[in-house]
C-alpha cells in the first residue's frame, strides 16, 4: 500500500473528533473546572481575582498546568476571534479542538509505535477502528482530568513499545504527578515489568525519576499555589480524598466486574469480540493486554466507578482488535472458513459505526442547560437589561462562561435560594429544571412566562410494531422563564 492510503486512518480520526465535537459542543459539570479555567485564563489573564474556581472551588482542587497549555496555543485564534467580533462560545470550540489535538498527537504516536511493532497494516486497522468507535472519540475533546492525562498516557506507552525508557519515565510521572495519580497503578505495572526483565535497570530508572519528580512537583505546586491562592499540590489533595478517605464514593458505587461487564464492551463495541482472537494469533501482544487488564482489576477495587477513568485502556485494546481483523483479512483467500471469518472482522466495523451513530445522536440531547442558554440569547438578543438566574441543573447541563455572550447581562448561578422566594422575584429570567419532579412553571405561573421547553435525552425504548424498533424518548429538562411586567 501506498503512503496515501495509510494516511486514510489518520484522516478518519480527524474527520470523527472534529464530527463528534461539532454535534456535542457543550459540557458538563466535571467538565466545568477545566473549561472555566480556559476561560479565564483566555479573558482575565493574570487578574486571578476573577477566576470562576475561587467562587466555585469544587470538592477537591485540580491543577492549572493542562488548562495554561490549551490557553497558550489557543490565545492567538481566540484573539483573532475576538478582534472579527466573534462571541466566545466559538472559543469554547478553539479550546477543546486544541485539547483534542493533543490527545491526537499521543495517539498517532502510540499508532506509529504500533505499526513499527506489529506492522503498517495493523497500525492503520487500528485507526479506523478507534475512529468507529464513540466513547474514545467523544471523550478526545473534553476537558476532563483523564483526558488531559490521555496524550501523556498514549507518549508513555509509545515509549515503552520504542523501548525509550527516559521519555517513559518523564511522560508517566508528568501524567501521574500532574493529572491522575491513580496511573501509578497502570504505568506502574510496566515499570515494574520493565525492571523484572531488566530492559530498565533500578539504576537508570532512579538517575532518571528523582530528578523528574523533584521538577514536577515543584511545577505544580509553585503554579497551582499561585492560582489556587494558597499552597497546594492539587493532585496529592485529589489522591487523598478520593483513595485514602474514599469519598468518591459519595458519587455512587458500583460492582467490582463492572468496567468488565459494562463500561469496555460500550466503549469498544463490537471490537470487543476480537480482543482474544488478536492474543491467540499474536503472542507478542500479551504483556500490552496483560497490564491493561491487571490496572483495570486493580483499579476496580474503588467503588466509584466511571467510564472515564479507564479511558487510557481502549486503544490499547484496539492494538488486539486491529491485529486480529489484519491477520483474519490477509488470511481471507487460504479457505472460505477464513474467507467467512475476514468478513465478520470487516463487518464488525460498520457495526461499531451504527452504534457510535446511536450514542451521538443521544449526546447530541443530553446538554439542555447549553441549548437554554443558547435560546435565551437567541430570544432575548436585543434586549439589554437581562439578569438571569441559573439553577444547578442547568449549570450541570451545559452551562460554561464561555456561553455567557453578553457583557451586559448579569449570570448569577447562586445555589440554594428558596423557590419563588424574594431572591428568586429579582431576576427577569430564570432557567430552571424540575423542582420535586415537578415543572417549574407550577411554582411560578403568577409570575412568569414559559419562553421556551428545552428537550433532553430522557430514555432508550424498544417498539416491536414501529421501525427501526429502537427509539430515543425526549423528556422536558429546562424552562425558560420570563418575568412578567408589573
Amino acid at each position: 500500500m501506498g503512503h496515501n492510503w495509510y494516511m486514510c486512518g489518520e484522516i478518519l480520526v480527524i474527520i470523527a473528533m472534529v464530527t463528534h465535537l461539532l454535534l456535542c459542543p457543550y459540557t458538563k459539570v466535571e467538565e466545568s473546572f477545566n473549561t472555566q479555567a480556559m476561560h479565564d485564563l483566555l479573558y482575565h489573564r493574570l487578574d486571578v481575582a476573577k477566576y470562576d474556581h475561587l467562587e466555585f472551588p469544587g470538592v477537591v482542587p485540580r491543577s492549572f498546568l493542562g488548562p495554561v497549555a490549551v490557553a497558550l496555543i489557543s490565545a492567538p485564534l481566540a484573539g483573532l476571534v475576538h478582534l472579527l467580533g466573534g462571541h466566545k462560545f466559538i472559543v469554547q470550540y478553539l479550546v477543546r479542538f486544541v485539547l483534542g489535538s493533543f490527545v491526537l498527537c499521543g495517539l498517532l504516536s502510540f499508532a506509529n509505535a504500533v505499526g513499527e511493532k506489529f506492522g503498517r497494516n495493523v497500525k492503520l486497522t487500528f485507526l479506523v477502528i478507534c475512529a468507529s468507535q464513540f466513547h474514545f472519540i467523544f471523550y478526545m475533546t473534553r476537558p476532563l482530568p483523564n483526558i488531559f492525562a490521555l496524550p501523556l498516557v498514549l507518549m508513555t506507552l509509545s515509549c515503552w513499545l520504542r523501548q525509550r525508557h527516559i521519555g517513559f519515565v518523564w511522560y508517566a510521572g508528568t501524567s501521574i504527578v500532574i493529572f491522575r495519580s491513580e496511573l501509578c497503578l497502570y504505568l506502574g505495572i510496566i515499570l515494574l515489568l520493565e525492571l523484572w526483565t531488566k530492559r530498565l535497570h533500578m539504576f537508570t530508572f532512579l538517575k532518571i525519576v528523582i530528578p523528574a519528580g523533584i521538577f514536577l512537583i515543584g511545577l505544580t505546586v509553585l503554579v497551582d499555589s499561585y492560582f489556587w491562592q494558597r499552597w497546594l499540590w492539587p493532585e496529592g489533595e485529589v489522591f487523598w480524598y478520593n483513595t485514602v478517605l474514599n469519598k468518591s464514593s459519595h458519587w455512587g458505587t458500583l460492582p467490582y466486574l463492572w468496567y468488565f461487564y459494562s463500561a469496555i464492551p460500550r466503549a469498544l463495541a463490537f471490537s470487543v469480540l476480537f480482543i482474544p482472537v488478536g492474543l491467540y494469533l499474536t503472542a507478542e501482544l500479551r504483556p500490552l493486554i496483560i497490564s491493561a487488564v491487571l490496572f483495570v482489576c486493580l483499579y476496580s477495587c474503588l467503588p466509584h466507578k466511571e467510564l472515564r477513568f479507564i479511558i487510557y485502556v481502549f486503544p490499547v485494546f484496539n492494538v488486539a482488535v486491529a491485529s486480529a481483523v489484519t491477520k483474519l483479512w490477509l488470511n481471507r483467500h487460504k479457505s472460505k472458513v477464513k474467507w467467512f471469518m475476514s468478513a465478520i472482522a470487516a463487518a464488525h466495523i460498520l457495526g461499531n459505526v451504527l452504534v457510535t451513530c446511536i450514542f451521538l445522536y443521544i449526546s447530541h440531547h443530553n446538554y439542555p442547560g447549553g441549548e437554554a442558554v443558547a435560546r435565551l440569547h437567541l430570544l432575548e438578543s436585543q434586549n439589554t437589561d437581562v439578569h438571569v438566574h441559573i439553577d444547578v441543573a442547568t449549570a450541570q447541563n451545559g452551562v460554561t462562561r464561555f456561553t455567557q455572550l453578553n457583557d451586559n447581562w448579569v449570570y448569577n448561578k447562586t445555589e440554594d435560594l428558596p423557590v419563588a422566594g424574594i431572591d428568586m422575584m429579582s431576576y427577569t429570567h430564570l432557567l430552571c429544571g424540575p423542582i420535586k419532579e415537578q415543572a417549574p412553571s407550577i411554582y411560578y405561573s403568577d409570575t412568569h412566562d414559559v419562553k421556551a421547553v428545552i428537550l433532553g435525552f430522557d430514555k432508550i425504548y424498544f417498539d416491536k410494531y414501529k421501525f427501526p424498533f429502537v427509539h430515543i424518548a425526549r423528556s422536558p429538562q429546562i424552562w425558560l422563564l420570563k418575568k412578567k411586567k408589573a
